[in-house]
């Protein structure tokens, strides 16, 4: 069989979505396909968060920064892995790429204000204004396309029901101590009790299913030819590039041609077994939150066809802290702590009962720190450690806060309970003089919200993920109420840095740093821009839609024009 049309897109994650939907704005014939049912990949199950500095929607709030400080901010953090002409790419079209999806389609944004950069200390770094999120979504909306959006992960929604960092969030943090707090979390949950009974998913889409819903639609809306359960088998070759791709149809094999090239926007290789017992620290405790899907078949297309995979990077994969969760029914899930290690009164220690690190890092520095604190030959593995009055606060991984409740974690071990430090160590193993000198010395001086050891609170990043209602640091509190808590958390990613090697247009590069004709990657499939760093949150799905954007641009020869 054979299908004709001028760009092919392999993979529905942010990066193909936007490539599939710029490139159909743009005049050609989008041919998107997808190996699993359901689209959306990674993102889907993502915060959805996108970082995107100087946009339109910024300067409207009033935060116009000086062009050149995401630039001081990427090299100062990057170092030597920052590569000039992608980051100068990246910073040219984000915002391009935000006002397209803003002002034609129905991917409409709002902006993070207040959200800073991860290293305040660094020059450049932002305060606010860089970061951007799809608006939420109503999936009644998108009718029977509804069906090809993934689910959320289970463990990160409740119910099924995603809820969004910000208001949304700080809402069922406090609905039980604040009666606004409290409407919003019964109206919230009362129309997700509906949706479920009437249309048997969650309906109020946020984080990322707001953003591949919003693309979804725009897909379909520009005549983008999307056909799921269709895995790419291999790349089609012609003399001077790439032409196409073989598609595993429901009806045999499908040779599509494609005038234009090929978009590479598979998910990267977090399930690609060799590639990750080759790359990654670790490899044998680490857990991932990307999508099964994810198995490098970008990276071994574009391998075929004389791409390079970047091996240079300071990291292969985005680190995320993770823990494992068994739920009652047996089934087995992983739960990224994002959030609940910079509330005021939780540390992390390891098996000798000590703290390793600053709790309230970025996710990835938290996991480089645990891998580098682990000794020669133990699983790089800590604990994090909290008091009654936190648990049913914040609460703590998989648990969540009051009033729900907490029995069933214990049950399945998930969750350690002991009356007194050192019953907790007992509890976890833990080395129960370490933890009573750790806890001694946190609270005398967490008791004047002071972390004189590692810091916390010492950055306007740190600070955002605390309470402010907690003074004088909204990240140190004491840890004094028992019984007291732990879970149990070891090294996982977010998805994989380490794709194949591109030029600043996104086209594939060979051995030899030349462009191979028709091919791009996108999204994890192409070498992070971040050269394998984290300087704020968004660095995964930001750079995924722009450099789609610039794939398509390209391809449809429309790079250099300017966006009315």
């Amino acid at each position: 069989m054979r299908m004709d049309c001028d760009l092919l897109v392999i993979g529905s994650g942010a990066a193909g979505l936007s490539a599939a939907v710029t490139a159909a704005h743009h005049g050609l014939d989008v041919v998107l396909a997808e190996k699993e049912p359901v689209l959306g990949g990674t993102t889907a199950w993502s915060g959805g968060w996108i970082f995107a500095p100087r946009t339109h929607l910024a300067r409207a709030a009033g935060i116009d920064e000086d062009p050149d400080a995401p630039r001081r901010y990427l090299r100062a953090v990057l170092g030597p892995n920052f590569d000039p002409a992608l980051v100068e790419a990246f910073l040219t079209y984000a915002p391009r790429m935000a006002a397209f999806f803003d002002r034609r389609t129905a991917l409409q944004f709002q902006p993070g204000l207040h959200i800073p950069d991860t290293y305040g200390h660094q020059p450049g770094a932002g305060t606010g204004g860089r970061s951007l999120i799809a608006a939420p979504y109503d999936g009644r909306r998108m009718g029977p396309l509804i069906g090809l959006l993934r689910p959320p992960l289970r463990e990160t929604s409740f119910l099924g029901m995603t809820i969004q960092a910000g208001p949304d969030l700080r809402a069922f943090l406090t609905a039980t101590r604040s009666a606004r707090s409290l409407l919003h979390v019964t109206r919230r949950l009362g129309r997700h009790v509906w949706d479920l009974a009437r249309h048997r998913r969650g309906m109020q889409l946020r984080n990322g299913q707001a953003l591949v819903a919003r693309l979804l639609v725009s897909a379909q809306a520009a005549g983008v030819r999307i056909m799921a359960e269709t895995p790419a088998l291999r790349l089609l070759q012609a003399e001077g590039g790439v032409a196409g791709a073989v598609l595993a149809t429901p009806g045999g094999e499908m040779a599509v041609h494609a005038r234009r090239g090929v978009v590479l926007a598979t998910g990267g290789f977090s399930h690609d077994r060799d590639r990750v017992r080759r790359l990654f620290p670790a490899a044998g405790h680490h857990r991932t939150l990307a999508v099964p899907s994810a198995r490098g078949d970008g990276l071994r297309m574009g391998e075929e066809a004389g791409g390079v995979q970047a091996l240079d990077l300071a990291s292969p994969g985005a680190w995320c802290p993770v823990s494992r969760v068994t739920w009652p029914d047996g089934t087995d899930g992983t739960f990224p702590h994002i959030i609940d290690r910079g509330k005021p009164g939780l540390i992390a220690v390891l098996a000798d009962g000590r703290r390793f690190c600053n709790e309230g890092l970025g996710y990835h520095d938290f996991v480089s720190a645990l891998l580098a604190a682990t000794p020669p030959g133990r699983a790089p593995e800590a604990w994090l450690i909290c008091d009654h009055r936190f648990l049913r606060r914040f609460g703590l991984g998989i648990v969540r806060p009051a009033p729900v409740p907490i029995r069933p974690w214990l049950t399945s071990g998930y969750l350690r309970r002991g009356d007194t430090p050192e019953a907790l160590a007992a509890a976890c193993g833990i080395d129960p003089h370490g933890l009573a000198e750790t806890l001694r010395r946190w609270n005398r001086d967490a008791a004047e919200g002071r972390d004189p050891d590692f810091g916390r609170g010492t950055t306007a990043y740190m600070r955002l993920q605390g309470d402010p209602e907690q003074r004088p640091n909204p990240c140190v509190a004491p840890i004094l109420r028992a019984p007291f808590y732990a879970v149990q958390v070891g090294p996982g990613s977010f998805g994989t840095f380490a794709g194949l090697r591109t030029d600043a247009a996104a086209r594939v590069l060979d051995r030899a740093g030349r462009p191979i004709a028709g091919l791009y990657a996108a999204g994890t499939d192409m070498a992070s821009v971040m050269g394998g760093h984290y300087p704020a949150g968004g660095i995964n799905l930001g750079p995924a839609l722009t450099f789609g954007h610039i794939a398509a641009l390209h391809a449809a020869d429309a790079l250099d024009k300017e966006l009315p």
